[in-house]
């Protein structure tokens, strides 16, 4: 068994409630991770893996959840609009897309602002003949939401 990990256990559910939704045989491997510093448990049905690919899949997993957190937070996806995997690559393709423009266009302007405010900027002024010079210069950060009320619906809502 490798150092960081714990325990590798067989287990079975005894609570009523649980037990009676899942009859089968589980396995526990509680792991250490050295760079965090603490203790990780999983629960998995998974026996064909080794106790360290268990931990390195859910360590993993969390690396996906950390990239979605990333993506709701900086590109306003709130849900997607298919349910196949297709949509869901176009969707983020196009909205990571779009952000690396904006901040392309936020570096070469060499714009004095965070890429949030000129996404918000941008998605108000989204049918506005204005040159972004002029548009960056005139607009105010906090008077965005107060002139223009909430943002056009949109990619970056």
């Amino acid at each position: 068994m490798p150092r960081n990990v714990l325990t590798d256990s067989e287990i079975m559910l005894t609570d009523y409630i649980t037990l009676k939704k899942y009859k089968e045989k589980l396995r526990l491997v509680k792991f250490y991770d050295e760079e965090q510093g603490r203790e990780f448990s999983f629960l998995t049905n998974a026996f064909h893996l080794s106790s360290l690919e268990v931990a390195n899949l859910y360590k993993n997993r969390w690396q996906i959840e950390l990239f979605f957190k990333w993506l709701k937070q900086h590109l306003k996806i709130k849900k997607f609009w298919g349910r196949t995997e297709n949509a869901v690559r176009i969707q983020i393709s196009a909205a990571i897309i779009a952000y690396c423009l904006v901040a392309i266009v936020q570096h070469d302007m060499r714009l004095e602002r965070s890429t949030y405010e000129v996404l918000q900027i941008l998605s108000i002024s989204l049918t506005d003949k204005t040159p972004l010079k002029e548009l960056f210069e005139k607009t105010k950060f906090n008077d965005v939401k107060e002139q223009f009320g909430p943002p056009i619906p949109g990619l970056f809502d």
